[in-house]
């Protein structure tokens, strides 16, 4: 008789994206940085993460946390920044909304917005400037684009900049603006004449005479993220200022394309986070005598969620590939914009469930984690101007007006 191996012991439990083993499709580097990233998360910020949401407050010296953790502009070449693809980004993204969206939310707007709008379309002097401090966390940039009338639609600002002389005068309010009152430099969108064309970026020191940051107060979202107003008024600045690149509208919105790309990532950490709490949580619970995870509903919520967070860990995943192939389209990333930010805001709801009482307590995260999605949801392209752009993409119709 020929002796057969003992099959090796099966696994009896999966954390929920093991089941898709998406690691597979992830490189060594790739794995590496997301598992520093969570370690530093698990470490430094989950255990500070409820007392900042609760007290609205957001440390800046976080900043130079971030910088030595080397998160900030990450994607960017030189200057200071590490240099990573894009799924290395998106993958900091996920594990740093893992512990709470105001975290993604600043690295993203320093990285992908401040950051990448004075690498793109900057000119050598202003990158040499300003980039190797914002890649350590010494500066703490901001992006100002959306106004109190126009967010989903930045054409109609109202922000304007005039010559004078060889200076620039710019006046103008922002609105919603993450890291305003934080910030040391803020690049500002204004129209300079009536054009489609017409429209610039500066590069304003937040100590110039006339600019004023008033922070935004009582927010139920995104607590533990500064939110602010810019106001311009008769801003001095030397032509020096200007992006030089920048021309038209399109310049914004490229930058915009890329923190949407973090959120890709990165929403499914506030979703996974949401996941494994309820997980936990419903495993330790008696009711009525056993487990809530015994109950057929209960597994059926976490099956469902589980396939949910799966399916957008793959889309994310391609989606950053190609990108890494410098081909990804504006559309493509407003499909995972839309599709993730959707999806992890019905599981965090829904683990919210699962948690009962307790669940409204910042001892557990879902709760904070719908909450700030609330605001994700909106942010950087509601839902609705999404679902447009796919459908412009599949009609070739643009239906915004």
């Amino acid at each position: 008789m020929t002796a057969t191996a003992t099959p090796a012991a099966k696994k009896s439990t999966y954390r929920p994206l093991e089941l898709f083993d998406t690691d597979r499709l992830l490189d060594d580097d790739e794995r590496e940085i997301a598992a520093t990233v969570r370690k530093f998360v698990d470490t430094r910020l989950r255990p500070n993460v409820g007392e900042w949401f609760e007290s609205a407050t957001l440390p800046r010296e976080l900043a130079k946390e971030f910088g030595k953790l080397g998160v900030l502009g990450m994607h960017l070449q030189g200057y200071g920044c590490a240099g990573t693809n894009a799924v290395s980004y998106g993958l900091a993204c996920m594990e740093l909304e893992a512990g709470d969206s105001g975290f993604r939310s600043f690295v993203s707007v320093q990285g992908s917005l401040s950051m990448f709008s004075i690498y793109r379309y900057g000119s050598e002097e202003q990158k040499n400037e300003w980039l190797p401090r914002l890649a350590a966390g010494d500066a703490i940039g901001c992006f100002g684009l959306t106004e109190p009338d126009f967010g989903s639609n930045p054409a109609g600002m109202r922000t304007r900049a005039r010559r004078d002389g060889s200076d620039w005068v710019l006046n103008g309010t922002k609105m919603w603006i993450t890291n305003g009152n934080l910030a040391d430099v803020a690049t500002v969108w204004a129209r300079t004449g009536n054009g489609d064309r017409d429209i610039s970026g500066f590069l304003v020191p937040t100590d110039t005479p006339g600019f004023t940051a008033n922070e935004i107060h009582r927010k139920l979202s995104l607590r533990a993220s500064v939110t602010s107003e810019l106001v311009l008024d008769n801003v001095r600045l030397p032509g020096s200022a200007q992006l030089p690149l920048a021309e038209g509208l399109s310049a914004p919105l490229s930058c915009l394309n890329e923190a949407r790309f973090g959120i890709v990532f990165g929403s499914l950490g506030a979703a996974r986070d949401s996941l494994e709490t309820a997980i936990d949580y419903a495993g330790s619970r008696e009711v009525f005598d056993k487990p809530l995870t015994s109950y057929q509903l209960t597994q059926e919520k976490l099956a469902n969620m589980t396939v949910e967070l799966g399916k957008g860990m793959l889309l994310a995943i391609h989606l950053g590939r190609i990108k890494d192939a410098e081909e990804v389209r504006p559309e493509q990333i407003s499909l995972g914009k839309l599709n993730n930010v959707r999806e992890a805001l019905a599981i965090a709801r829904e683990c919210r469930t699962l948690l009962g009482g307790s669940g409204i307590t910042l001892e557990y995260s879902p709760l904070r984690h719908a909450n700030n999605l609330e605001s994700v949801l909106t942010y950087e392209g509601t839902s609705e101007m999404h679902l447009l752009s796919i459908g412009k993409a599949l009609t070739g119709q643009a239906a915004f007006r």
